[in-house]
């Protein structure tokens, strides 16, 4: 967010004074947090690992428009937000029940997972890596 604060030029660091709370929002992360994680794990379900990225932006941009908390998803995303006082930020009273609702979704998402692809833990290894492992494409 400081790169995004300095390219427009405002000051870099700014606390959010945008108030985000309400149940809606709160499902509506539940539902892009869900969303954003069926996606990773669908696309290397699939075998097709180096289309996550691609995946990931595209649902992202999708969930922007069809969610009403505007698709933050991630809590690093969340906390980063909250240092831009823009239509962008989050005020910081706002993030604990985003981080919440993001971690009920991740929650629901596992369980679609383990329901939608009863052998997961076939696939499990690259999408969540050690952090002692390298993958073999990286090492390249």
């Amino acid at each position: 967010m400081i790169a995004a604060n300095l390219m427009f030029a405002l000051p870099a660091v700014t606390i959010s004074t945008h108030a985000r709370s309400s149940p809606g929002f709160w499902f509506g992360e539940v539902v892009a947090t869900l969303g954003l994680l069926l996606v990773i794990f669908g696309a290397v379900r699939t075998g097709r690992a180096g289309v996550v990225p691609f995946a990931v932006g595209a649902y992202i941009t999708g969930a922007y428009f069809f969610t009403s908390s505007t698709s933050f998803a991630n809590p690093a995303v969340t906390v980063a937000r909250e240092l831009s006082n823009t239509f962008a930020g989050i005020s910081p009273a706002s993030v604990p029940p985003f981080i919440a609702a993001q971690l009920i979704g991740a929650g629901v998402a596992y369980l679609a997972i383990r329901v939608l692809y009863p052998h997961a833990a076939d696939v499990a290894g690259v999408v969540v890596l050690p952090h002692d492992r390298v993958p073999e494409e990286a090492a390249r």
